[in-house]
Parts: structure tokens; sequence; C-alpha cells
């Protein structure tokens, strides 16, 4: 079985290195699963379904499948309803991880959030100055809960 282990960190801007080459990413979230989260992510001209369990601390399954580009578009308007997250990633290697960092746009602009993946829940890492107050048991910064109570509602 998949597992996601990961850890979710506000980011100070100020801070960050230059960003570069972004993915473009557009995921919207299909309704009505009681035991598992269905996410449709297209990032830049790549599209993937996902599956993710519920969580047990830091950890979760996740289950991951390619799906046609003209399919992904077509469920993203159809399935997923009107609220979609839209976001720019930046992959940062950082002390031998690679940070994923999410500058969100549209009803959740403001928001930056950095993601951190391990093998394990109690695996070390160096945190980068720019990673500030960790929201990993935080449900609010999932992103399948900013669908329905996006970041510029909270402030």
């Amino acid at each position: 079985m998949a597992k996601e282990i990961e850890r979710k960190f506000l980011v100070d801007p100020a801070k960050l290195p230059p960003l570069k080459a972004p993915h473009a990413i557009r995921q919207g979230y299909l309704p009505g699963c009681q035991t598992a989260t269905v996410r449709l992510r297209i990032s830049n001209e790549n599209a993937f379904l996902t599956l993710k369990g519920r969580a047990a601390g830091l950890s979760r399954s996740e289950f991951e499948y390619p799906v046609p580009l003209e399919d992904a578009l077509e469920m993203l308007d159809e399935l997923c309803g009107p609220a979609i997250i839209e976001k720019k990633r930046y992959l940062i290697p950082h002390e031998g991880h690679t940070w994923e960092l999410d500058i969100f746009e549209g009803a959740n602009e403001g928001l930056i959030v950095a993601e951190i993946e391990l093998s394990a829940e109690k695996e070390p890492f160096v945190k980068p100055e720019w990673a500030t107050q960790e929201v990993s048991f935080d449900t609010r910064y999932r992103n399948s809960n900013l669908i329905s109570d996006p970041y510029n509602t909270w402030v």
C-alpha cells in the first residue's frame, strides 16, 4: 500500500530564495466519498486522479493514477464543482530533501505553504529558515478543506 507522510509549514516569503520554474496547478475534489478524499489535479500538462485515505498521525494511504488531460479538464468542469484550487508550486531542494512550496491564487490568495514528504514519521530533516509555523495537524490547511473554507474568509 502506498503511504504519504508529510509535514506542512507556513512560509515567510521575505526569507525565500529566488524561485524559478513553477508548476501551474489546478485541482478539484469529487464529493461524496466517505472513506477517502478523491482529488483531480492538472499540473502543467499532466493530469492525475489521487485517492487519499484518512490520516493517522502524519501518515495516510495515497494512490495516484495518470489521467488523459482532455478527460481531466472535463472532470474538473463537470464533477468537481465550481470551487477549484489554483496555485503555483515550486520545488526547492534543501539539506537532502525537496520541499514543495505552494503559492495559492484565487480564493486562497495570500496563503503560502511548504510541505516535505518523508519516508517515516520520525525521519529527521532540516527546516529551512523560511519555513515557520508547522500546520501539519491543522485541517484548515488541507487543500480539500480550502475548497469549502477558503483562506480569504479567515483573514
